[in-house]
This record gives structure tokens, sequence and C-alpha cells, in this order.
């Protein structure tokens, strides 16, 4: 197991809220974040490390998604 480093695309409102919108998979492939569930500073326990968690539906699939200070993963399977 350990971190996946993906891409995403977001929006950024003016309170300074980040909301991801798609994510690019490291072989290219764009998955669209149907919802962002919850946003919470949490560790990966799978993969080490801390930073912002979001629990976001994809593909209506729940996916850990973490900023770790501009750094972008998800916990590989």
């Amino acid at each position: 197991m350990g971190k996946v480093f993906v891409q995403i695309t977001a929006e950024h409102d003016v309170n300074g809220a980040i909301r991801p919108l798609t994510i690019r998979w490291e072989d290219g492939r764009i998955f669209e974040v149907d919802r962002v569930l919850d946003v919470r500073q949490a560790v990966s326990l799978k993969s080490g490390g801390l930073g912002i968690r979001y629990t976001c539906k994809i593909m209506g699939k729940q996916i850990y998604l973490f900023d770790d200070e501009g750094k972008w993963f998800v916990e590989r399977k």
C-alpha cells in the first residue's frame, strides 16, 4: 500500500474553501468527483501522512482524497 499522487481540478471560493471537481489518475484517466461528503484534518492510516482529507463519491464509490500541503494523493489499495 502507498500513496498515489494525483492531479486535481478544483474550485476555490472567496472564503478559501477548496472543492475538488476532477481527479487525473496516474495513467491519465480523469474521474469526476460526484460529491464531497466531508472535509477534515486527518491522517492517512494506510499510507501515512497528515493533511486535509476529502471524503468523496466518485462513480458511486467512496474514496479519501488527501491534500498534503498542496500535494494531492489517494491511498493505493
